[in-house]
C-alpha cells in the first residue's frame, strides 16, 4: 500500500513553478529548461575540475599568491563562457547560449559605461 507523502506534492508544485518561471524568463518551452540547466551544470563541473590542474601547473605545490588567485578569477570568466558555448553546441542549445552571452556582455558594458 502506497503512502501519500505530504512533502512530495509541495515539492512537485515548487519544481513546476520554478520550471515555468525559467521558461518565461528565458523564453523557452518544455524540456529545454532541463537541457539548459544540464549545460550550466556541465560547464560549472568542467571549470571546477580544471581548476586544480591549472593551479598546480602554475603554482606547483606551494600555495598560489593572492595575485595569482585574482588573475585566475579574472581569466576564468571568458574561459567559462567559451566552455558554456561549447556545451551549448553539444546539447543543441548554441543559439540560446550565444544570445545569453550577448545579453550578459551588454549588461556588463552598460555598468562600466554608467560610471
Amino acid at each position: 500500500m502506497a503512502q501519500n507523502n505530504p512533502h512530495s506534492q509541495s515539492s512537485d508544485s515548487f519544481l513546476t513553478r520554478w520550471s515555468k518561471k525559467l521558461q518565461s524568463r528565458w523564453g523557452v518551452t518544455g524540456n529545454r529548461v532541463l537541457i539548459i540547466l544540464i549545460v550550466f551544470a556541465c560547464t560549472g563541473t568542467t571549470v571546477l575540475l580544471l581548476k586544480k590542474p591549472v593551479v598546480n601547473y602554475f603554482a606547483g605545490d606551494s600555495n598560489p599568491s593572492v595575485w595569482f588567485s585574482v588573475l585566475y578569477y579574472v581569466l576564468i570568466l571568458p574561459i567559462y563562457n567559451i566552455i558554456l558555448l561549447l556545451y551549448g553546441f553539444i546539447f543543441g542549445q548554441f543559439k540560446f547560449f550565444w544570445n545569453f552571452e550577448k545579453k550578459m556582455l551588454e549588461r556588463m558594458t552598460k555598468r562600466f559605461k554608467k560610471k
